[in-house]
């Protein structure tokens, strides 16, 4: 019998699991303490990571390896990626690559590997004091900073002139070192990709929609997206330039990019689960399970023939809510009884305190929507938007 071991586990991790199970395949799970005491019954062995850095995610996956040597290795979220690959690297198993998990895990890599590679991406600057990037920043207003090891937008910030950029100098000037990019303009996409042997065995179009500036916050996902031909000739062609330059092997790329009227802009890539359902959004609008085809890839299976095409078009929505004091929920009930929803949970109860939206920790709750036909979907998805409503009362005793 094969033997995954499965770096990270988290809540939205578990189908992997699953599908290892349906499979026939033992499970060997490393995870922190407060999430290994979860997983009883759904795994056959774990490990307990000591904390949430690369380093110790390593040293537990290099403990379970001594335990016993796996058949597969699969990364479920970017501070697993960097350990996976090494574990995949040390046993000759089937991974993204060591370039590519580097590559992922450091946005100012993917800024000098992409330069060299001469693909298109914003202007930028690596900096360890913003103040000493006020120079250029002013030469190239507006811009975002950002970390250069962050996920759901943590850290993200749009600096409009030059007195914002004193402000952000002053209040994260001892942050260390960040990325200065001149902000670029136009609808943003991610490109999500299963890879084999460094081909694409498939691959899928996202239309995101953001809370725009300054924290620009992924507020919907509709996957399947439609663009005409020569759009979608540009984007497989970034793709295929993106993973060239990535040395990625084996394994599931997540892409997110703009298309400005320069072409399309790379904003990052990674090499793990993609967030906000976005795995079950393709699994329902393809028909095939991706948590599974990872795992295959992983173990060295073999894939079935690719989907040809959409069965349904789904999409995510992720409200968030004004900030101050929850007073209601409105509407869940009813999103939940709609027939193109498929799943709907509201994260936050009656004296729960809101604070402004500034990264993906900052929504409120999820709600997951399929449909057979585009305008049926957009239907849907304005339903919910108007039925699903988290009032708070700010602390001047307004209410939103």
């Amino acid at each position: 019998m094969q033997r995954l071991l499965m770096i990270g586990v988290g809540l939205t991790g578990r189908p992997y699991v699953a599908a290892a199970r349906r499979l026939g395949v033992r499970v060997h799970a490393v995870e922190t303490a407060e999430r290994a005491a979860t997983l009883a019954g759904e795994v056959d062995d774990v490990t307990v990571c000591r904390g949430g850095s690369d380093e110790l995610w390593y040293e537990a996956a290099s403990e379970a390896v001594r335990a016993a040597r796996p058949d597969g290795v699969v990364a479920f979220s970017e501070p697993h990626v960097l350990a996976a690959a090494l574990v995949q690297d040390e046993l000759g198993l089937p991974g993204p690559s060591l370039r590519a998990a580097a590559l992922s895990r450091n946005k100012a890599l993917q800024r000098g590997r992409f330069a060299a590679a001469g693909i298109g991406q914003p202007d930028h600057l690596v900096t360890d004091a913003l103040a000493d990037a006020r120079a250029w920043a002013s030469a190239h207003l507006p811009v975002v900073v950002k970390p250069l090891s962050s996920a759901g937008s943590a850290g993200v910030e749009l600096v409009a002139d030059h007195a914002a950029y004193d402000e952000v100098v002053a209040r994260r000037g001892t942050e260390g070192r960040l990325l200065v990019e001149r902000a670029v303009s136009g609808p943003e996409f991610s490109w999500e990709a299963l890879v084999r042997g460094g081909k694409v065995w498939f691959a899928n179009l996202t239309r995101k929609e953001t809370t725009g500036p300054p924290y620009f916050v992924e507020t919907a996902h509709r996957t399947a997206a439609e663009v005409d031909g020569p759009t979608r000739d540009i984007v497989d062609a970034l793709g295929r330039s993106v993973l060239d330059a990535m040395g990625m092997d084996t394994g599931i790329v997540h892409l997110e990019f703009r298309l400005t009227p320069d072409g399309p802009a790379v904003m990052e890539v990674a090499v793990r689960t993609p967030g906000d359902r976005l795995m079950d959004l393709l699994g329902l609008a393809y028909g095939t399970d991706w948590y599974e085809m990872v795992v295959r890839m992983a173990l060295g299976r073999e894939l079935p023939p690719p989907p040809q095409g959409p069965l349904r078009h789904t999409a995510s929505y992720l409200p968030t809510a004004h900030p101050g004091t929850v007073t209601a929920v409105h509407g869940l009930a009813e999103v939940l009884a709609h027939p193109r929803v498929v799943e709907a949970e509201v994260e936050v109860a009656e004296g729960a305190t809101i604070a402004p939206v500034r990264s993906s920790a900052g929504r409120v709750g999820h709600v997951v929507l399929a449909a057979p036909r585009r305008d049926e979907l957009e239907a849907a998805l304005a339903e919910v938007r108007g039925l699903l409503r988290v009032e708070t009362r700010r602390p001047d005793g307004d209410t939103g």
